[in-house]
């Protein structure tokens, strides 16, 4: 099994599995991620078979500071630099021109790459020590739920892992909104743990939003962030109708209901509590898909929250869950 610790000498011994092409499972502030020496070809496509993840998803090269982004990439413009000032470290990725120190293999083919630096201390301790940049999607199956303990990489990648850094629960619970910054304007690609209103408060102008079916950053596919179950979203009135349904036609259901009447009587197999606050229901939205499948539901019934705030990141984790499943 792979060792799971947080001390420094093993985190020294992590940033060795990676000098040698192996795959480090590390903790960041949005998910656990799954780490490979971002210059090391070989290593980066390990990633994707390990994860069964196709080879045109780029992913994120994860790098110490701001300071280093200019040894990654090409043409910073001067959006780029007020939202790295603001955000970094923080969950906030930036897609700019491709360096020639990034390999293809970790762009998904693309002449852009994706750049961010994590807000958690056992990451950056890990990228200072390790002296480089590291790609680092999330730590799980190709579309599954994203693992947000330590247990949860153990639990789905088991011994495809060469080396586990521990470091506790992640305090974001959802991965980095992605923003394009090669264009005329800035573009949201994907929302996350910064805002849009964040975003355009720094910047002092609406962000767009671009609609495309092109795989450009992680998290795109139709269906992402899935547990086993099916996800059914309904309107917040409409839940617990729904849930009673499928009960009916013998459905083990669970259900999403706000934590103000999660003690409602409701014919289900399982109740999670949704907390009001936003922050605490992203921290624990994958948690809470996970804690479904584990109690054995096949059906998950869910509303979407307010899409404002940290609720237009959640709602859009919630619409991959539930999306259109790959055929075998």
């Amino acid at each position: 099994m792979a060792r799971v610790t947080a001390s420094i000498s093993d985190i020294e011994k992590a940033a060795g599995v990676l000098r040698g092409g192996g795959l480090v499972a590390l903790p960041t502030e949005t998910v656990y991620g799954l780490g490979a020496n971002a210059e090391d070809p070989a290593a980066v496509s390990r990633i994707f078979q390990v994860k069964g993840r196709p080879p045109s998803h780029p992913l994120i090269v994860h790098i110490a500071g701001a300071e280093q982004l200019e040894e990654w990439v090409q043409d910073v413009p001067t959006a780029a630099r007020m939202l790295a000032e603001h955000f970094w470290p923080g969950p906030l990725t930036l897609v700019l021109r491709r360096g020639a120190r990034v390999p293809l293999e970790a762009t998904g083919g693309l002449e852009t790459v994706a750049v961010r630096v994590p807000d958690h201390p056992v990451a950056l301790a890990l990228l200072s020590v390790f002296g480089g940049g590291v790609t680092a999607p999330s730590a799980n199956r190709f579309g599954s739920v994203s693992p947000t303990t330590a247990n949860d990489v153990r639990a789905e990648l088991g011994d495809a892992v060469d080396f586990v850094l521990e470091g506790g629960p992640c305090e974001v619970g959802v991965e980095s909104t992605i923003v394009d910054v090669t264009g005329e304007a800035p573009a949201i690609l994907r929302p996350g743990g910064v805002t849009r209103e964040d975003l355009e408060a720094v910047l002092g102008y609406p962000l767009a939003v671009p609609s495309t079916s092109h795989v450009r950053v992680p998290g795109q596919h139709p269906s992402h962030y899935a547990p086993r179950a099916r996800v059914v979203l309904v309107e917040p009135e409409k839940v617990i109708a729904e849930a009673e349904l499928a009960s009916g036609l013998g459905h083990r259901v669970g259900v999403f209901l706000p934590a103000s009447s999660a003690d409602a009587p409701v014919k289900a197999h399982a109740v999670v509590a949704v907390p009001a606050s936003p922050a605490a229901y992203a921290r624990g939205l994958y948690g809470f898909l996970r804690e479904l499948d584990q109690r054995g539901c096949d059906l998950i019934v869910a509303s979407l929250p307010a899409e404002e705030g940290l609720g237009l990141a959640i709602a859009n984790r919630l619409r991959r869950a539930a999306g259109p499943r790959p055929t075998v």
